[in-house]
C-alpha cells in the first residue's frame, strides 16, 4: 500500500464515487455534485456507489461488508481511485485502502486537489498549500504507511541524513520529522499570507469612499461571466467548477454619474472545507467589506435551492449573513421549463432574472444597483458658495435638481438625493446642508 498516497491528484484516473448516507436519508442525486467535482479535477467517473447506512462505522465508515462490495467494484471497473462524498478519518482511509487496494480520497481532499490545480497566482498557491497542510497535519498519525523508527543524526543511511542536526537522535520516528516540517511550513505560510492580508486591508481602506459590490454564488453559477459582461474585465470563463480562484475588482458605472467597485469571489459549494475558508480569508475580505452582495444563482441547476442554502451558510460563517443582498436568477437562457424560474421569483420576489451570457436583464440589474447605491431618497437643501463648483457638479451628476436660487455670492439648491450619498456631499464642504423631506 506504500504507493497509494504518493499523490492526491486524480487527473485522468478512473474514479468510483461513494455516497454513504447515515440514518437512511438521502436522495437519488446525492452524487451529482461529487460527479461534477471529480470531473473538474480531471477524473473519469466509471461507477457510482450509493449506500444508506444505519450508523457510521468507526473502522470503515460504511461497514466491512459494504467495503468488500466496494473492493469488488474496484476490480470490475479497473478503478484507480475511490472518492467519498463524506469526510473520513485517517484510520478509515487507511482501512478502506487496505480493503479496496487503491487510493481513497474524501470530499475535502478532492476539493483541495481541485483548488491546487486551479491556483495560478502566488497568493492563491500559498492559500491552497496552507489549507492542504492544515488538513494533513492532524492526519499524519495514521495516513502514511512509512512511519517507522528511523536513525537519528548519527546514522549513516539516507534516512539518517533526513534526521539531521537538531533531531532527537536514535529512535526518532519519521512521524515526528514530518510533523515538525509541516508545522514549520505552516508558520511560514501564515507569515507570508499575513503580509498579503495587510496589503489587502490597505487596498480596501483606500477604497473607503467608493460603493463596493461583491459577486457571490455557487461555483460555476456565472460570476466571472457577469463581471466580464458589466466591465469587460477579461476574466477567464470556463464551464467547470472553481475555474478561477483569485478575486478581481473592476470599476463599473451602472448609470450616469454613478461609479462603483465590483468584485467577484471564489465559488462556494456545500460543506466547503473549513481550511479553505480560513486560508482564503484575504480573498473573502472583499465580501466582508462590501456595501452590497450580489448573489448570482444558476436557475438551470436541479439543485438550485440547495445551492442557495450552501452560499447562505458560507456567508454566515464569514460574518456576512446580515449584509444587503441582491439576488440574480442567472442562466434563464438555459431553461427549458419556466416553472422553476416562476417558483424562484415567487420565493424571492425582489430577485432579478438575467442571462450574463446574452445580456438579458442587465439593464434591470443596473437600475436595482443604483437604487441600492442611492438608498432612501431624500429632499435636501444645500447652500454653497458660487465658487464651490464641486458641490453644484455633484448635485447635478448624482441628484435631481428641484429648485435653484442665486443669492449674492451663494447658491441655494433643493435636490432629491440618495441617503447613501450624503457623506460624499458632506466631504465637498457645503456651507449648509439641510434635509427638508425624508
Amino acid at each position: 500500500m506504500e504507493k497509494l498516497r504518493e499523490t492526491l491528484r486524480v487527473r485522468k484516473e478512473r474514479a468510483i464515487l461513494v455516497a454513504a448516507v447515515p440514518g437512511g436519508a438521502g436522495q437519488a442525486d446525492d452524487l451529482a455534485e461529487l460527479t461534477a467535482l471529480a470531473q473538474s479535477a480531471g477524473a473519469v467517473v466509471v461507477d457510482r456507489f450509493q449506500q444508506k447506512i444505519r450508523s457510521i462505522r468507526s473502522a470503515t465508515y460504511i461497514g466491512k461488508g459494504k467495503a468488500d462490495q466496494l473492493g469488488e467494484r474496484v476490480k470490475r471497473f479497473k478503478a484507480d481511485v475511490v472518492i467519498f462524498d463524506n469526510d473520513l478519518s485517517p484510520a478509515q482511509i487507511r482501512e478502506l485502502e487496505e480493503i479496496v487496494g487503491i487510493k481513497v480520497l474524501d470530499r475535502s481532499e478532492l476539493i483541495l486537489d481541485i483548488f491546487a490545480t486551479r491556483a495560478k497566482t502566488k497568493q492563491a498557491m500559498l492559500q491552497v498549500e496552507l489549507a492542504q497542510l492544515e488538513y494533513t497535519y492532524p492526519r499524519l498519525t495514521q495516513m502514511w504507511p512509512h512511519l517507522d523508527t528511523v536513525t537519528g543524526a548519527g546514522g549513516a543511511t539516507g534516512v539518517g541524513v533526513v534526521g539531521g542536526i537538531g533531531t532527537k537522535g536514535p529512535g526518532e520516528q519519521q512521524l515526528e520529522i514530518d510533523r515538525r516540517l509541516v508545522k514549520r511550513r505552516i508558520v511560514e505560510l501564515r507569515r507570508e499570507l499575513a503580509n498579503i492580508d495587510r496589503r489587502r486591508v490597505r487596498e480596501i481602506t483606500a477604497r473607503r469612499g467608493l460603493f463596493k459590490i461583491c459577486i457571490v454564488g455557487y461555483t460555476n453559477a456565472g460570476k466571472s461571466t457577469l463581471l466580464n459582461a458589466l466591465t469587460n474585465a477579461g476574466v477567464l470563463v470556463e464551464d467547470r467548477l472553481f475555474a478561477t480562484l483569485d478575486t478581481r475588482t473592476r470599476r463599473w458605472s451602472p448609470a450616469r454619474g454613478v461609479e462603483v467597485l465590483i468584485s467577484d469571489t471564489v465559488g462556494f459549494v456545500k460543506n466547503l472545507p473549513h481550511q479553505l475558508v480560513a486560508s482564503f480569508k484575504a480573498t473573502l475580505e472583499e465580501t466582508v467589506n462590501a456595501d452590497l452582495l450580489v448573489h448570482i444563482i444558476d436557475v438551470s441547476s436541479p439543485d438550485v435551492l440547495k445551492q442557495i442554502e450552501s452560499v447562505d451558510a458560507v456567508l454566515d460563517e464569514i460574518g456576512c449573513g446580515d449584509k444587503p443582498i441582491l439576488m440574480l436568477l442567472n442562466k434563464v437562457d438555459n431553461l427549458k421549463n419556466l416553472s422553476q424560474l416562476e417558483m424562484l421569483q415567487t420565493v424571492f420576489a425582489d430577485a432579478v432574472a438575467i442571462s450574463a451570457k446574452t445580456g438579458f436583464g442587465l439593464n434591470t440589474l443596473a437600475e436595482k444597483v443604483v437604487e441600492k447605491y442611492k438608498g432612501t431618497e431624500l429632499l435636501v437643501r444645500v447652500s454653497a458658495s458660487q465658487s464651490n463648483g464641486k458641490v453644484q457638479s455633484f448635485l447635478r451628476a448624482h441628484g435631481q435638481i428641484i429648485n435653484e436660487q442665486y443669492l449674492d455670492s451663494f447658491v441655494v439648491i433643493d435636490a432629491r438625493l440618495g441617503q447613501n450619498q450624503l457623506p460624499d456631499l458632506q466631504r465637498l464642504h457645503p456651507d449648509q446642508l439641510e434635509i427638508i423631506e425624508a
